[in-house]
């Protein structure tokens, strides 16, 4: 995994999300496409960090102005995308390397759950590509 920095401004929503959650996250995206911020969270940690019936993400979204939004991380790209299509039921995650170089993640998502992969205005998967890219250098991401 590449090294990420974070900015001052990424560093203080890291805070108040460690303050509110408990939960200190591993990585803060500033989403101004879709007026978000993600929050990569360690693993098994998510559910406490969005609280019982998303009182935590509640609470941060009226505090920030913005929507909340929370991932868990993953040892492997696969993995990764997993955590960041869901609630949609990914069967399997695979990732080619075109002869070009760039690397392409075809997901398999369960019948009735492409639309949830994708999310309304497509900011589902752009929050599974934005990781992606973000961590394994992935540049596309197809659901099947």
């Amino acid at each position: 995994m590449p090294e990420i920095r974070l900015t001052e401004e990424e560093i203080r929503f890291a805070t108040l999300f460690e303050s509110v959650t408990g939960v200190t996250p591993l990585d803060v995206i500033l989403d101004s496409e879709y007026s978000r911020v993600i929050y990569v969270v360690p693993k098994n940690q998510a559910a406490m960090a969005v609280g019982r019936g998303g009182s935590n993400v509640k609470l941060l979204r009226q505090v920030i102005g913005r929507d909340v939004e929370v991932v868990e991380t993953g040892d492997t790209p696969e993995e990764l995308i997993k955590n960041s299509l869901y609630p949609a039921r990914v069967i399997m995650v695979k990732v080619v390397k075109a002869p070009s170089g760039t690397k392409t993640a075809i997901a398999t998502v369960a019948s009735g759950d492409k639309g949830i992969a994708i999310g309304r205005n497509g900011r589902n998967i752009a929050r599974a590509r934005l990781l992606a890219k973000r961590y394994y250098d992935i540049d596309k991401i197809v659901l099947t």
